[in-house]
């Protein structure tokens, strides 16, 4: 008795052409503002948004904004003195024009400019190749920029040495003291974060109650407390005439603050790593410090990339805080300009925070894309 077996194919089936991925931008639209009905409302909503609100601002900016004055007369309207029509309002970047050097560098004398300039050049130029992976020799480069430029800026900045005049760290402001506070800042919290870390994980008893002492102790209070501490406190228990500089306080408060920030980060990233990885590392006969230093920290630092780089942005907004200390950075400088009585009228003050706003969303957003960068560069075992 014959049986016909129906599942078997006796040819096989005619090749078919690959699915097109449609990457047009109208595709791109579909796909990521009107995939649901939600997201075309949100979408409409938005839209709607930008069309009421972004002409008027484009035009307060830039179209009805004055950009060459000298004086407050140049952005006040004729009821208020000046020449401008009755009913103008706009940005007033001619004051932000005139004062754009104090903003940069504070009080720093103008015949000596050219140190901070040589300074900051130098600091770019040994940067960008140090952010670039394909630059060779790393490890000449991280020395130059981690170790010798601090030197030489330390040199070159305050002076009273190899014939340069000296600059008191009371006229250093501006975006200067910022990016030096929050530089120092990431230079020296990461490595002291992740030894405080790996104390916190320790086995022994009274390394681990120190870390968490110290851990616990800067976390429960806020950054304005410890450079309150460290400004008015630390020289009561010094000698009299002991003095320590008020701006090198507020370095180590801003190291020490972040450092602990930091610590809790790499812990997690510690916690994170699966057990079978210590448990190699031990069976290959390494001792801690080499399966800290290739085993487990490579890949927790890895693991907590945006935890970190979100504790850089968050101190270098936190530089703002030093005005407790009488340092003025960016953001102090700008609001202590309000009440100079030459640039004094009604959109001085919001001119001058849109431009720190500007200038911190600059450095804060690069620091962001160039923290998503490392990831998908390092994302090495989920690339499709």
């Amino acid at each position: 008795m014959s049986q016909s077996i129906t599942y078997v194919r006796e040819g096989f089936i005619e090749a078919e052409k690959p699915p097109t991925s449609d990457s047009s931008a109208f595709a791109w639209i579909r796909h990521n503002l009107f995939a649901s009905w939600k997201d075309s409302l949100l979408t409409v909503i938005a839209l709607a948004a930008l069309v009421y609100y972004l002409p008027k601002a484009i035009d307060w900016l830039f179209l009805s904004a004055v950009w060459t004055g000298v004086d407050r007369t140049a952005c006040l309207t004729t009821d208020q003195g000046g020449q401008l029509p009755a009913g103008w309002s706009g940005a007033c970047w001619a004051y932000v024009n005139d004062r754009f050097v104090q903003f940069m560098f504070g009080s720093y004398p103008r015949s000596e400019l050219w140190r901070p300039l040589l300074v900051a050049g130098m600091f770019v130029a040994l940067l960008v190749p140090f952010l670039i992976p394909k630059v060779p020799r790393k490890g000449l480069n991280a020395i130059l920029l981690l170790v010798v430029l601090p030197i030489v800026a330390y040199f070159l900045l305050l002076g009273g040495s190899f014939g340069l005049r000296y600059v008191e760290t009371s006229l250093w402001g501006g975006l200067m003291v910022t990016l030096i506070i929050s530089f120092v800042g990431i230079v020296m919290s990461l490595p002291i974060g992740i030894l405080l870390a790996l104390g916190r994980r320790s086995s022994m008893p009274i390394l681990k109650t120190v870390c968490i002492g110290f851990i616990e102790l800067i976390r429960g209070v806020p950054l304005i407390t410890v450079l309150f501490m460290a400004s008015v406190l630390l020289p009561l228990f010094l000698e009299p005439g002991n003095n320590i500089d008020k701006f090198l306080r507020a370095l180590i408060g801003v190291s020490i603050f972040a450092s602990a920030y930091m610590a809790e980060v790499i812990r997690g990233g510690l916690q994170a790593i699966p057990k079978g990885q210590y448990e190699a590392a031990d069976a290959l006969g390494l001792n801690y410090f080499h399966k800290m230093t290739f085993i487990v920290l490579p890949q927790a630092i890895k693991l907590v990339i945006p935890g970190i780089v979100n504790t850089f942005i968050g101190m270098f907004k936190d530089t703002s805080l030093v005005t407790i200390i009488s340092m003025y950075d960016l953001l102090g400088i700008v609001k202590a300009s309000f009440g100079d009585s030459g640039w004094i009228t009604p959109v001085t003050p919001l001119t001058g925070l849109i431009f720190a706003g500007f200038v911190f969303w600059i450095f804060c957003f690069g620091m962001s894309r160039y923290s998503a960068f490392v990831e998908r560069r390092l994302d090495k075992g989920h690339k499709r």
